[in-house]
């Protein structure tokens, strides 16, 4: 066990700014009505990816006892070398900046980074690092408000290890796992797809935590296996379907390309300890209903469900704040006197940003 432990912290220190970084980087390269769409194409990924490694792993458990290696083990190996493949072909592949891509042309490279400047605000966002970006992101009420409502949907996303405790052997409970991920991939598509149609992020996840809540609540009642089971898809889809939004709503609010990318680090940070608390309250002796566990998550969801439309009416009011004045000031012929140097200091400050709800 110790081994085990120490493997682990390893392989949390390695993909610890795994999904972070990824989140960063496709925000360097497109503007913000259109990252939902890539946000939760990586999230499907990953989404589909839980329902074929259901099925792999139900197939790579029938290889137990091969070359003296238990199934559990050759699950690690042949999924492991898969990672270690993708992970090659990203290194050649990926592309930190618009400037730095050698597979477009110079007009192709000015126009992707023209519309990126014009997508936050008339001057741009800062690029260049200073040691104010972090206490500036780390003590930013917006960046906060993102990191507890992805708290209030990945701790219930433990939920996804539910189904062990319907009392079916490993490999039974490997292919129920499949359906579920099936649907939730989905709906994760379409949900990002009329979501970067409206230019809309919070009615989709407060959506998603009602249906994460529902699925609770079907869960803690004293319902019939087969009725839990459904409940699971409805946590599924909730939980899958709202989670690569949030992530995305904190991008497209969070200005300045290394705000951004502490801010997008301490949400996935925040999501993974709550994961973490999560994983322990389901205990043994509160079985099989768990009703200490679920209360647990549905007090997170409710957090979430008061924290989304809270932030968002503050978004919408600044807006139209700042839509007023600017209105105000066309009528008297008068401009922003500010530098492009100010408003890029300015982030989401400026004038010029509108906050996406």
């Amino acid at each position: 066990y110790p081994q085990f432990v120490g493997v682990r912290i390893c392989l949390g220190v390695a993909e610890a700014g795994f999904s972070p970084g990824i989140y960063y980087l496709l925000s360097l390269w497109y503007p913000r009505h259109m990252l939902s769409w890539r946000f939760r194409l990586f999230w499907a990924g990953g989404t589909c990816s839980g329902a074929f490694s259901g099925l792999i792993a139900y197939g790579i458990l029938f290889m137990s006892g091969t070359a003296g290696l238990l199934g559990w083990s050759w699950i690690f190996i042949v999924e492991g070398l898969l990672t270690v493949i993708a992970a090659i072909i990203a290194f050649f592949v990926f592309v930190d900046l618009p400037e730095m891509a050698e597979f477009l042309t110079p007009e192709e490279r000015s126009y992707v980074i023209h519309r990126l400047k014009e997508d936050n605000s008339s001057a741009g966002e800062e690029e260049h690092f200073e040691w104010r970006h972090i206490p500036a992101a780390i003590f930013d009420w917006k960046i906060i408000s993102g990191c507890l409502t992805d708290v209030a949907i990945t701790g219930p996303s433990i939920m996804l290890s539910y189904p062990r405790r319907f009392g079916y052997n490993p490999a039974i409970l490997q292919l129920l796992s499949v359906p579920p991920y099936v649907i939730a991939t989905a709906m994760t598509v379409i949900c990002s797809h009329y979501s970067d149609v409206t230019k809309m992020r919070s009615p989709f996840v407060f959506v998603g935590l009602c249906i994460t809540f529902l699925g609770f609540c079907i869960n803690i009642s004293n319902a019939s296996i087969g009725a839990k089971y459904a409940g699971l898809y409805f946590v599924v889809i909730g939980a899958y379907s709202s989670a690569p939004m949030a992530i995305s709503w904190l991008g497209n609010n969070a200005v300045g390309h290394y705000k951004r990318g502490v801010g997008l680090g301490m949400q996935i940070m925040f999501g993974n300890i709550a994961g973490i608390v999560a994983s322990n309250i389901y205990r043994v002796e509160d079985a099989p209903r768990y009703i200490r566990g679920h209360v647990a998550e549905l007090c997170l969801i409710s957090m979430g469900l008061v924290i989304v439309p809270t932030t968002a009416l503050i978004y919408a009011r600044r807006n139209a704040c700042r839509d007023a004045a600017e209105r105000d000031m066309e009528e008297k012929g008068l401009r922003v006197q500010l530098t492009e140097e100010e408003l890029k200091r300015m982030g989401d400050r400026a004038p010029g940003f509108r906050y996406t709800l």
